[in-house]
């Protein structure tokens, strides 16, 4: 079952959002084009995402507020948007597309990403790309609460001989220590984490699917 109780705009009001945030404009969209996909979706709940491969998650992270203050990117992870999709994983070749039956996974809490990847898939779930999870919190802000933030496993960086990078990308609340610098204390914050380690205050997020808008 779901742990994150945040319901969703219409698909509509999302896009409305994103055209309000100019996430449209990044992708080479116009507002109307963006409105007929929205409109055209059959979904009837979920989030409206532009694909990764029109706005980068460089892109979207200093679009995400928290108390006021913009998101930002670790200093340590300048090739952000080189992670992309694990596996044979199904992402739709399209501009837009919806993520159906989002879950936070707080559940997986304390759990490491190496440890939460297969029980994501025997659950039936994808796990969620990071650009995926930024769409999320700029939708809903609240999404991100402190001690409950979630990692989004679906985005990895392959290296050049073919190994996964050991980096895996989250999204949390900065505490305004060390290199994120005292200004973005409570900011939102795009990082990662080892794909062995566990962290309390992390969940693993996922969905049932992804549809083509």
């Amino acid at each position: 079952m779901p742990t994150a109780t945040h319901i969703l705009p219409s698909i509509t009001d999302q896009a409305e959002r994103l055209i309000q945030l100019g996430v449209h404009e990044i992708g080479g969209l116009g507002p109307a084009e963006l409105r007929s996909f929205a409109a055209g979706t059959r979904a009837r709940a979920g989030l409206l995402v532009v694909s990764p491969d029109r706005v980068p998650a460089s892109a979207l992270a200093p679009r995400l507020r928290h108390q006021g203050k913009p998101g930002f990117v670790v200093v340590d992870m300048p090739d952000i948007d080189q992670f992309s999709p694990i596996g044979a994983m199904a992402v739709p070749d399209a501009p837009v597309y919806v993520v159906e039956g989002l879950d936070r996974g707080d559940h997986m809490a304390n759990w490491s990403p190496d440890e939460a990847l297969p029980a994501i898939a025997e659950e039936g779930r994808t796990p969620l790309l990071l650009a995926e999870g930024i769409h999320w919190v700029l939708q809903r802000p609240e999404t991100l609460e402190r001690g409950r933030c979630f990692m989004t496993i679906g985005s990895r960086l392959r290296k050049d001989n073919g190994t996964l990078d050991a980096r895996t990308p989250a999204l949390w609340i900065s505490n305004g220590t060390g290199r994120d610098g005292r200004e973005n204390r409570n900011a939102p914050k795009v990082g990662w984490c080892w794909a062995g380690n566990r962290h309390t205050w992390l969940g693993f997020a996922s969905a049932t699917g992804r549809i083509a808008a």
